[in-house]
């Protein structure tokens, strides 16, 4: 990586950072979204860097599906037991049984839909008025026009004609009894920023990310891991492939790609070459082509 790169990384570092001491300063009771995945690992790094040596001004706080990578949540453990940081849980089998959702049926059943009302009771609980989240403008078209302080109402709904202006990086974090505000630091960034701030920083992630063999089923034109929660039948037919996952999220709307970059450098490589977004190989986001925007409207991340 040449000074220039470096430079452009230290730029998008000290942004974010700025961000996060922003939340911790505007709000009263802030929390970091956290999903196991590499963006959200990100901001855990940003926010040590933001407020080491002393504690986090916010807990961590992940929403468990039930249907998450068993890597993904034995990464989860380990880095809180690391970091020394408080961890909220909200389960979605909790919203399930208390029947708040309905769980899908069919073939192509998910949970990921279901989780937002599982976040939003859990924001309610710990009476958040800002949540912290890794989302990225590269990645869909509706986070491309979201704002880094982006105001959700009293029902978590995000409005996009009631987005506010952020001019020279002034961010209003002003909000009403029952609103509250999702805030994204590293919108800015790209993917191939992510990598190359993993790499410069050597941060650990769950080895799903690394080319790895694994069995998989092809649905929907996609690989998926093959797991009990893909209700599959007699036409799935299981492969042992090389793959590694772009994007951390349910296994039940989170596709695979080939691969064999089991290495950061070969994986950043790989990123350049790439036609499609890391988000293409998420399944909600081909519900519609208002999938995001629906979902966010709704209360979503």
């Amino acid at each position: 990586m040449n000074k220039q790169d470096t430079t452009y990384l230290d730029q998008l570092e000290a942004e974010a950072i700025f961000i996060l001491r922003e939340v911790a300063g505007q709000f009263e009771k802030p929390a970091l979204l956290f999903s196991g995945g590499k963006d959200s690992i990100t901001l855990v790094r940003l926010a040590e860097k933001a407020f080491r040596p002393g504690k986090f001004p916010f807990p961590l706080v992940h929403i468990d599906t039930g249907h998450n990578f068993p890597e993904t949540i034995s990464f989860r453990d380990d880095m809180i037991a690391r970091i020394g940081e408080k961890l909220i849980v909200g389960h979605v089998q909790d919203s399930i049984d208390q029947g708040k959702v309905i769980e899908q049926t069919g073939k192509n059943a998910s949970r990921n839909a279901l989780q937002t009302v599982t976040l939003l009771d859990t924001i309610a609980e710990g009476k958040f008025d800002a949540c912290i989240g890794g989302a990225r403008r590269d990645e869909e078209k509706a986070r491309a026009k979201e704002r880094i302080f982006s105001v959700r109402d009293e029902f978590g709904q995000w409005d996009p004609k009631r987005q506010r202006p952020e001019l020279w990086n002034i961010y209003n974090g002003k909000i009403h009894k029952g609103e509250n505000v999702r805030v994204f630091p590293i919108s800015n960034w790209t993917e191939l920023d992510v990598w190359n701030y993993i790499r410069r920083e050597k941060i650990e992630l769950p080895s799903i990310y690394f080319a790895h063999e694994r069995d998989v089923i092809t649905r929907n034109g996609q690989l998926m891991a093959a797991a009990d929660c893909l209700n599959m039948d007699a036409d799935d037919k299981i492969e042992r492939r090389n793959v590694r996952f772009r994007t951390v999220g349910d296994m039940t709307c989170t596709a695979a790609v080939e691969s064999d970059a089991d290495q950061i450098d070969d994986i950043i490589e790989e990123i350049k070459m790439s036609k499609i977004s890391e988000r293409g190989a998420r399944i909600d986001d081909k519900v519609s082509e208002a999938a995001m925007e629906d979902r966010k409207k709704g209360g979503y991340f």
